[in-house]
Parts: C-alpha cells; sequence; structure tokens
C-alpha cells in the first residue's frame, strides 16, 4: 500500500476542483477539433479523403516535434506565479479564436461539382493552415496543463486521485462534445432551413462550444497554484530531445504509445459510424426515436461507464497494484475489441437489433475499461518518470516528459488519420460520393445496406487495429523499471532535498 509521505506539499480542495474545471473545458476543446472538425471537413464540406489524411497527418507530426519544444520552454519558464501556471492564464483566448478560425471554409464537394479547381485549392489550403496553427496553440496549453499536476503535490496518492479524476473529467468534457456538436449542428442547418450539408449550422455549433470551453480551461489558469517550485539548472532544446531518449522508462512509455497509435482511430471514426450506421446521416433521430437512444446509451454508455469505471478505481487499484502491472493488463482489452468486427461480420445489417446491440454494448464495456486504464496509468507513470530523472540526475523535466504524453497522443491521431485515409480512399468513401450518399440517404436510402462497403470500413477500422495496437503496446513495458517500493522511497527523498531548498 503506498504510504502518505511526510510534510509533502498538497494541493487545496478549491485548487483542485479549479483545475478540473479548466481540464474539462480543455478537453472540449480538443474534441470540438478532433471529432467535430474532422466530421465537418469529411462529411459538411467533404474534403477529398486522401488529402485530409494528409492534413491531419502532417499537422499531427509536426506537433509531436513541436510538443517537446513548447515543453523545454515550459521547464526553462521561472516566473513569481511558477513554470506552468503564466500558460495558462493567457493560452485559453489563443486557443479559443484560432479553433473558431477553422470552420471558417468553403464547400469542398459544390466547387469539385462546380470544375472550380482554385477554390478546391484554397479550400484544402485554409484546411491544412488553420488547423496546423490550431495545433500549435493547443501545444502552447496542454503541456503545462498536465505538467502541472506533479508541481500541485509531493504526496503520490494526491497526485494518483488527481490524476485519475483529472481523466474521469476530460473525457467526460469529450463526451459532450461528442454527444452534443453533430445534432445540435444538423438542428441549426433546420432552423436556418439548410440542406443536409450547410456548413452554417455547423459554423455556428462549434463556435459556440469553443467560447463555453474556452472560458471553462481558463479557470485552471486563475485557480492553481504550483506547490513543487523546485529552482535549478536548465536544459537546452536539443539537450532536453536527448533526454527524451536517454530516461529507459520513459523511452518505454514513448516506444508503447505509437505501437498503440490505431487506438485514435476509434475518436476518429466513432461519431462518423453511428451517425450513418444508426440514424441514416441524421443524428438527431437518436433523441426522438425511443430505439435509437436506448441504442446510443447502451452502445456509447457502455463505452463510457467502462472507461470511467476503471479510471475511478484507479487509486484504489494502485494501492495494491503496481501501475506498471495495471498499464500491461489492458492488453486484455484488444480481446473484446476485436470481437466487435467479429460481431458485425455476423450480423452486418442488424446491429440495430436489440440482442445484438445488448452484446455490443458488453464489448464497448469492456474495451472502454482497456482504454480508461490507459489513460491514466500513461499519465501516472509519466509523473513517476519526472521523479525519477530527479532522484537520480537533479533535473525535474516536467515539461518535457509531459510534452512526451502530447507527443504520443498527437502522433498516433497522424498514423491514424494515414489509416483511416487509405481504408476510405479504397472504398470510394471521399468529397463527392459522401455528398451524394448524404442525399440519397435523405431521400430514405439506408447506410447498413445500401453502402455496405463504406459500413464495412468504418467498422473494420473502428475494431480491428486497435485490438492489435492495445495488445503489441504493452512488449515495451514488460520490463519498466519503477517499481512501487522504489518509487515511495524516491518520493521520500525528494520532499527531505525540497525542504533543504
Amino acid at each position: 500500500m503506498a504510504k502518505r509521505i511526510k510534510n509533502a506539499n498538497t494541493y487545496t480542495g478549491k485548487e483542485a476542483t479549479m483545475y478540473l474545471t479548466g481540464m474539462f473545458g480543455q478537453n472540449m476543446i480538443y474534441n470540438i477539433v478532433a471529432t467535430g472538425l474532422y466530421y465537418y471537413f469529411q462529411n459538411v464540406i467533404c474534403l477529398d479523403a486522401v488529402a485530409l489524411g494528409w492534413i491531419f497527418a502532417v499537422a499531427r507530426v509536426w506537433d509531436a516535434i513541436n510538443d517537446p519544444m513548447m515543453g523545454t520552454i515550459v521547464d526553462r519558464t521561472n516566473t513569481k506565479w511558477g513554470k506552468c501556471k503564466p500558460y495558462l492564464m493567457f493560452c485559453p483566448i489563443l486557443i479559443c479564436v484560432i479553433t473558431c478560425l477553422t470552420f471558417l471554409n468553403g464547400n469542398y464537394a459544390e466547387a469539385k461539382l462546380a470544375g472550380n479547381s482554385t477554390a478546391m485549392l484554397l479550400i484544402t489550403a485554409w484546411a491544412a493552415i488553420s488547423y496546423i496553427l490550431w495545433g500549435m496553440s493547443y501545444t502552447i496549453g496542454d503541456i503545462p496543463l498536465w505538467g502541472v499536476i506533479p508541481r500541485m503535490s509531493e504526496d503520490e496518492g494526491d497526485r494518483a486521485k488527481l490524476i485519475s479524476l483529472a481523466r474521469i473529467i476530460a473525457s467526460i468534457g469529450a463526451a459532450v462534445v461528442v454527444v452534443g456538436i453533430i445534432p445540435v449542428s444538423q438542428a441549426l442547418n433546420k432552423t436556418f432551413g439548410e440542406n443536409e450539408n450547410a456548413q452554417k449550422g455547423f459554423i455556428v455549433a462549434g463556435f459556440a462550444f469553443t467560447i463555453v470551453g474556452s472560458l471553462l480551461f481558463e479557470l485552471a489558469g486563475i485557480g492553481v497554484k504550483e506547490k513543487v517550485n523546485v529552482k535549478e539548472d536548465t536544459k537546452t532544446m536539443k539537450e532536453s530531445f536527448k533526454l527524451m531518449w536517454s530516461c529507459v522508462p520513459f523511452r518505454r512509455i514513448l516506444i508503447s504509445g505509437v505501437l498503440r497509435s490505431p487506438m485514435q482511430l476509434m475518436a476518429i471514426i466513432v461519431i462518423t459510424l453511428f451517425t450513418y450506421y444508426y440514424c441514416d446521416g441524421d443524428m438527431n433521430t437518436a433523441f426522438t426515436d425511443p430505439k435509437k437512444l436506448v441504442i446510443l446509451l447502451i452502445v456509447g454508455g457502455g463505452f463510457f461507464i467502462g472507461q470511467f469505471g476503471a479510471m475511478a478505481l484507479f487509486p484504489i487499484l494502485i494501492k495494491k497494484i503496481d501501475t506498471k502491472t495495471l498499464y500491461n493488463l489492458t492488453a486484455l482489452s484488444g480481446i473484446p475489441t476485436g470481437l466487435i468486427f467479429v460481431l458485425y461480420k455476423l450480423a452486418p445489417y442488424d446491429l440495430a437489433e436489440i440482442k445484438w446491440v445488448s452484446v455490443l454494448g458488453v464489448l464497448i464495456l469492456l474495451g472502454g475499461a482497456g482504454f480508461g486504464l490507459v489513460m491514466v496509468c500513461q499519465s501516472m507513470m509519466i509523473s513517476d518518470c519526472i521523479d525519477y530523472e530527479e532522484y537520480h540526475n537533479g533535473h525535474r523535466p516536467d515539461g518535457v516528459f509531459f510534452s512526451g504524453q502530447s507527443f504520443i497522443t498527437k502522433l498516433s491521431a497522424g498514423i491514424a488519420s494515414i489509416m483511416s485515409a487509405y481504408v476510405f480512399a479504397f472504398v470510394g468513401y471521399t468529397d463527392v460520393n459522401i455528398d451524394k450518399m448524404n442525399k440519397a440517404l435523405a431521400a430514405g436510402a439506408n447506410f447498413a445496406k445500401d453502402y455496405e462497403s463504406y459500413s464495412s470500413a468504418m467498422w473494420f477500422l473502428l475494431t480491428v487495429p486497435p485490438a492489435i495496437g492495445m495488445i503489441i503496446a504493452v512488449i515495451p513495458t514488460i520490463k519498466y523499471e519503477i517499481t512501487k517500493p522504489e518509487h515511495e522511497k524516491m518520493l521520500s527523498a525528494l520532499v527531505e532535498r525540497h525542504k533543504e531548498k
């Protein structure tokens, strides 16, 4: 059982609440782009599938490289507020403006049907430029938001509790956007009297969700206080990049995260799949048709219950089990995730029937539990690596190491974007074909039966690559070096060092 470290500095209840509120808002913004903007680019303005994949991939790879740079900047920051707080105070406004700008674009499908190649090029170029700018602005706030946790508390139990709550709150913020932004935008389109592919409703919905998320994000900057503010020698950017690789336990986490990159396909595909497979293109029907609402609650609820349940249990579990062991056990969740595709092949047109939905809900719950445990274990292990580096080498790389978490997420999303782009291009799910499909569905076509190749591609991407990724990702962490007794020993020694300084 983890011991409470004597005389350890830690956060107050008010500081934790303000931090978690900011985390909620920040993850609203992330999913406005990761889920909402992707859907908007793919299914509303209908960008070319391969172009869209490369836009997201190139932007995410650049972000992945840019993250350690920002981590170095954070570590080299010294103000009266600390290292992370200044960025949390001023970054939300910047992110708000750039997120709104990403939605201000033309309609690619209409330009292509009109034969306007110049407009097609400009639309694609602005999508790429605005998305890259968004990623860079988001990085400025994301790394300090996670990097501040080890500076809010020296107590392992309090850190674990805050990380667990942060992951839960982040997922709830994501769920609000995933469930809300598309039906809200489609309802607004109908209010405006627009057709099924109109942009106006999505732009208004995107702006509204962004402004709310940004205001909530600002509360983290206002409320957090850095209790562990150790003055130390700073490193150059080159030294920081070298440090990320030279710290062996941290290197294992990085490699594991990249191997798990197909998990990002879930975020990319799930909202599109549900909107088309269960609602034939109009997600508002999920809230007006009782049967569809039940399906939404079973399928969506199953994933989030599994995810939240695993995250909520994490502080209890690590009192008896190493974080490393819990992390490696998440490989088992690849089994139920892969079985979802088997279920689809057994009943490709009938997964809306309650008997199949019930089985699907159980499999999704088990897969969601593994997903949730991965997220919280990864953050906890990175926090432990920061202590490991300070204990052994006297340098505390909060910014650089938590930039690794962002690095993993963004590089993984880039890899996942390329996977989805070429699978969708192979089956023809791209630009004007999506526009034609939307019009056919509005006229009464059935997605599962009339567009079976699209349906099969989505179910495959949602399940098979993520399942493989979950299983192989634990290979690097089998020999992860930081055990619970060793970490408790390090923390006790570090608390005494901090008191002396």
